[in-house]
């Protein structure tokens, strides 16, 4: 198998591309336009004026939540069975198949005869999550979700972002920004 070597030329650049000060100002009217655009929308809207476009996409986020899509992937949430157990079977396909490797989980036995093992336990480190849902779709049970609508994951220190499995059962409420 041969492999084949081609030169790619470059372009030649013009005295005024070279020393970057023309393309420098044209970036910066590009930004001075979209300031100026969204801010002439945003005063017209702000004096009532119905127009046909609107401005720079803000929400003002504590008094306005974010409206998220149905099928948002956000924190995780571990369901139970009908006893209160979690449904996790510690098979350990969410842990094989995260790209981040936030998942860790340790089996034990299971006292129940019909599950042959159980997680003890199960954290997941939010702080290296890049929340992509191959978790929630590897589980061959169901016993993952990403649907909780939950997006204020702020913390002050990277040890509340690991949750275990009683915070994402439900069973302690978890505020990660209260802890300090």
């Amino acid at each position: 198998m041969a492999i084949t070597v081609r030169s790619v030329k470059r372009p030649e650049h013009n005295f005024s591309e070279r020393i970057y000060l023309v393309e420098v100002w044209k970036g910066l009217l590009i930004t001075f336009r979209h300031l100026f655009v969204n801010l002439a929308r945003h005063t017209v809207r702000a004096l009532g004026v119905k127009s046909g476009q609107p401005g720079a996409v803000t929400i003002q986020y504590p008094e306005d939540p974010a409206v998220l899509g149905h099928r948002a992937r956000t924190r995780h949430r571990l369901l139970k069975r009908q006893d209160g157990s979690p449904r996790c079977t510690a098979c350990l396909l969410c842990e094989t198949i995260c790209p981040a490797k936030c998942i860790h989980i340790t089996a034990e036995d299971s006292p129940d005869v019909m599950v042959e093992k159980r997680a003890k336990t199960f954290d997941i480190d939010l702080g290296l999550c890049i929340f992509c849902g191959y978790c929630a779709e590897a589980c061959p049970v169901d016993a993952i979700h990403m649907d909780a609508n939950k997006v204020e994951l702020s913390s002050y220190d990277r040890k509340s972002l690991i949750w275990t499995i009683s915070d994402m059962m439900g069973d302690t409420p978890k505020d990660p920004a209260a802890t300090t």
